[in-house]
């Protein structure tokens, strides 16, 4: 018999080999609580819009997270004083009961105060009570705005107030946390013993919508915001005048909206669409150009980033902070003190389409960069103060 005749064991089965998925490991931040103390309703302003937008991105990174703020029931509290030069946006008192109640379910780790008022203080009292870590934001030098609005003795007094009020909460923080290098010589004055430079984040729905092409020519225009003197929108009327084969579309609401419209009657080519919600407004953007933010004042300049991220390149005043950014500058033009508004539009669409195709992709891809910057450096500023000593 040869050895090929002889019948050979069967070998045994094998199971077919698992390979395990990669797991994501842990956010640095996942076992802390943290809590906001905003005196700004959400989406209401700046400030608002950044907490609005940053807890959906912290939320999957922290153990659990709360925004204590007003609540929007369209009446004030008892007691109530408008922000200068907004009647419309107003500082209220808290409702203690409710915030107490709120804070002892959260028993954060962290708290951060985001604005010098009742709520930003309250915030800084139950932190101290409770032996949490405190951490301040400066989002808005109100400073310079009452310099905008109000009269010598009445901004004398109110700037007199707000020092004091910011100097209590920087020299109270392990950290003070600002989103433009210019802001480190008001906070340092203050008691600040650590500055953070921070990021803005977008919310997920100008990221996840699917993008839109830039329309072939520069024939719509947009600007979205407060309808308020530091936004200095009296420019982009009259630019409108200068450039009536433009379309400008203001979109947003405020104090001067009246006047603004009174304004541009009789100008064919300028649309006033009002208050307008994010899909509203990714709207706006997806069907213009270009973005116009030709402000006073501007201490970042959110509704830029927002346009980069549709892929729009935006027109920001020299002053603003957004152009503190480097990864951004490929996305901005800078509109310089005292230069024409119209006259910047002209050269802007004179630059070819194919360069201007390349600039939306820049855009989009430096938005993306900077909002995951920020969650990360938010995830590690969590981690590393809330064990700070």
């Amino acid at each position: 018999m040869s050895m090929d005749s002889i019948p050979k064991k069967a070998a045994p089965a094998r199971s077919p080999k698992v390979i395990p998925k990669p797991t994501k490991p842990p956010s640095p931040a996942a076992a802390i609580r943290v809590a906001f103390f905003s005196d700004s309703l959400p989406e209401r302003n700046g400030t608002g819009a950044y907490y609005f937008d940053l807890a959906h991105h912290l939320e999957a990174q922290v153990e659990a997270l709360e925004v204590f703020q007003p609540l929007p029931r369209g009446k004030h509290s008892f007691l109530s004083l408008p922000m200068p030069g907004d009647p419309m946006q107003r500082l209220v008192t808290p409702n203690v009961f409710r915030l107490s109640e709120g804070y002892h379910k959260l028993n954060p780790h962290v708290v951060i105060s985001v604005t010098p008022g009742p709520f930003g203080l309250f915030g800084l009292y139950l932190a101290k009570r409770h032996k949490a870590k405190f951490i301040t934001a400066f989002h808005t030098d109100f400073e310079q705005l009452t310099r905008i609005y109000w009269n010598a003795f009445s901004r004398t007094m109110a700037n007199l107030t707000l020092r004091t009020l910011n100097r209590i909460l920087c020299k109270s923080s392990v950290a003070v946390l600002i989103n433009n290098s210019n802001l480190e010589k008001d906070v340092r004055p203050l008691g600040a013993k650590a500055v953070e430079i921070m990021g803005t984040p977008l919310q997920p729905a100008f990221l996840d919508t699917p993008m839109k092409p830039l329309p072939p020519q520069m024939e719509r225009i947009c600007f979205a915001g407060r309808l308020a003197a530091e936004k200095n929108v009296n420019l982009i009327i009259e630019a409108a005048r200068e450039l009536p084969d433009v379309e400008f579309v203001i979109g947003g609401d405020g104090p001067l909206r009246s006047k603004l419209q009174a304004s541009a009657q009789g100008l064919d080519n300028v649309k006033f669409l009002g208050w307008l919600s994010r899909t509203q407004l990714i709207e706006l953007l997806d069907t213009s150009s270009l973005l116009l933010l030709p402000s006073k004042l501007e201490t970042f300049g959110s509704i830029a980033l927002e346009a980069m991220a549709r892929g729009r390149p935006a027109l920001v005043s020299a002053n603003a902070g957004i152009h503190d950014w480097p990864m951004l500058k490929d996305g901005l033009f800078a509109l310089q003190p005292g230069q024409s508004l119209a006259d910047e539009i002209r050269t802007l669409r004179k630059i070819p389409k194919e360069t201007w195709q390349e600039k939306a992709l820049t855009c989009r891809s430096a938005a993306e960069q900077l909002n995951h910057e920020t969650i990360g450096h938010w995830v590690e500023l969590l981690s590393n103060y809330s064990k700070a000593e």
